[in-house]
């Protein structure tokens, strides 16, 4: 792509100009812009602002290249047109993540308990599922430059089990699953993220389970981000998970006609998440 446009004088503001951001239209902070010149020669570096904003010194007349990179993210260049006064405005450089795909800006996000779910699904009898959800729960993520080294940590309140039958629901607080007396927290700390796919990303961690812990990796999905009516930004996110109940030492079953078990051994976790950009959340 060319772009063109160059104002009079060689004053202050001389030199090429150009805003680096994401698919999403966030500020790749500390973006580097190269300039060079026909034969190939480096005429220019310089790094993105805060704002994603980035500026060179003026340059004689002529055509150049223009390269923006940034750490994790697929390198985009351009052609600019410097004219007699110095200057030229690129416009917005939107740089896709390698791997093309986008996750939130960096920094923290904290979880939003009343616009998101943690659900369980188990199948029963073998024939069909019973469907559970954990009412009480926190987590905060933070989004890294370089987004493999991105965290999550969530706390789960066990006893917030709700499966819609109360006599269920004590059954799976007793010493036979969840033993919520003894083990009241479940913890997931996630240290890596990687991608999966054209739209997935694989976290990596340790999920505190009925006082076992085990390596828990979680499919997820990245929905996009928006503005909420408090002021605030959001991001939303879905993954999903398997467990196997007896790696957490939760072996309970009751074997039913023909040795059907009445409760599969396998549990898969669903997780529909919103987070609000921000180390804490907006007051209702």
């Amino acid at each position: 792509m060319t772009i063109s446009g160059a104002e009079p004088g060689t004053g202050p503001g001389a030199g090429l100009r150009a805003r680096i951001r994401t698919r999403d239209g966030w500020a790749v902070r500390h973006a580097i812009l190269t300039v060079t010149d026909m034969t190939g020669n480096q005429v220019a570096r310089a790094t993105a602002d805060e704002d994603g904003t980035v500026r060179t010194d003026a340059l004689p007349a002529g055509a150049y290249t223009v390269i923006a990179t940034a750490v994790g993210y697929a390198p985009a260049a351009s052609t600019a047109i410097v004219t007699a006064s110095g200057r030229a405005d690129v416009g917005t450089v939107v740089l896709a993540r390698q791997g093309g795909v986008e996750l939130p800006p960096p920094g923290v996000w904290t979880l939003d308990p009343a616009h998101s779910s943690v659900a369980a699904v188990a199948q029963h009898l073998g024939i069909s599922s019973v469907h559970g959800r954990f009412t009480d729960f926190s987590g905060r993520i933070e989004i890294a430059e370089d987004t493999r080294k991105s965290t999550v940590d969530a706390v789960i309140r066990a006893g917030s089990i709700d499966t819609g039958n109360g006599m269920r629901d004590g059954h799976l607080k007793s010493p036979d699953f969840l033993d919520v007396e003894r083990f009241p927290e479940i913890g997931y700390s996630g240290t890596e993220v990687e991608p999966a796919g054209p739209d997935h990303w694989t976290v990596r961690g340790e999920l505190s389970l009925h006082g076992v812990v085990r390596p828990v990796e979680l499919d997820l999905t990245y929905l996009g981000t928006g503005p909420d009516p408090w002021g605030g930004v959001r991001a939303a996110f879905r993954a999903t998970a398997e467990l196997r109940r007896e790696d957490f030492a939760i072996n309970y079953n009751q074997v039913v006609a023909a040795g059907v078990a009445a409760i599969g051994t396998t549990l898969r976790v669903e997780l529909d998440i919103q987070a609000v950009q921000g180390d804490g959340l907006p007051e209702a």
